[in-house]
């Protein structure tokens, strides 16, 4: 299946020389592949293969197209330029979690290679047609970890995090998937060292409702400067937010996709 311009935010990404992008998610009892390769008239063809466990359903990719945006124009010209943006799902509650909490503070390139590298060495390895790829480790190997495991690969600030989610998972992963995408910030918070910006960043992954994530942390507001130098952004956090929140209005998942795409693809040339 055809889609347009792919959003490859989540650090399991992994781009091969060939053009092709591949990552493995986890579908409840399943394993699939997800190859993205550019189709010739633009955007991607997006192939999906179940590796392993049951046919439950495939991830899935929602697509957004800035044409429906409406405010601004300073702000809606540019992503209206760039075009539909498709994103897939992260369909495991707590890989989004333990992505979401190796992300906490640190900058995204630093964040993407730490996660990678702790995939390789923890995570179950898939071949698929464009390469392998790794999953992010399972509550049960977290919590078997050392702490020389986590020091070693850079992990060190994170593992108490991981571990507490990873108890957390064991218990909550069955009530965490029937909630709504409100009720799982709150679940998710509620886990010890979660704190609101890891909650929201996990649950925007699952949902891809980014009225839920973190509209007003550095990347929002870093790109939005850059996306329209001549509003007058305020300077704060809070207030940021406040105004971020006025100007989309109810487009607010809309506005934040799409500038956090356009932000990684003008940044370093792809969507990332």
């Amino acid at each position: 299946m055809a889609y347009p311009i792919m959003m490859f935010d989540h650090p399991g990404w992994l781009h091969g020389r060939d053009g092709r992008t591949r990552r493995v998610l986890r579908s409840a009892n399943a394993v699939w592949s997800v190859i993205c390769s550019p189709a010739p008239e633009g955007g991607h063809a997006v192939d999906m293969v179940r590796l392993a466990g049951d046919d439950n359903g495939a991830p899935i990719v929602d697509t957004v197209d800035p044409k429906i945006l409406i405010g601004d124009a300073t702000v809606c010209g540019p992503l209206r330029a760039d075009g539909p943006i498709a994103r897939v799902r992260t369909s495991d509650v707590w890989e989004a979690l333990g992505t979401a909490i190796t992300r906490q503070v640190i900058k995204a390139a630093t964040a993407r290679d730490n996660y990678r590298r702790f995939c390789e060495a923890h995570g179950q390895r898939y071949d698929t047609a464009a390469g392998p790829a790794w999953l992010f480790p399972t509550p049960d190997v977290i919590l078997e970890l050392p702490d020389q495991s986590f020091d070693a690969l850079r992990m060190r600030f994170f593992r108490g995090g991981l571990r507490a989610a990873a108890e957390a998972a064991l218990t909550a992963a069955d009530g965490w998937a029937e909630m709504t995408g409100e009720q799982l910030v709150d679940a998710v918070q509620s886990v010890r060292r979660i704190g609101p910006w890891t909650a929201g960043a996990t649950v925007a992954d699952v949902t891809n409702d980014y009225s839920l994530y973190p509209f007003a942390d550095l990347a929002v507001r870093t790109w939005a400067r850059k996306l329209a130098p001549s509003v007058h952004w305020p300077e704060t956090e809070p207030e940021f937010g406040r105004t971020w929140q006025a100007m989309a209005g109810t487009q607010l998942s809309e506005w934040t996709l799409l500038t956090l795409a356009w932000g990684v693809r003008h940044a370093i040339g792809v969507a990332l």
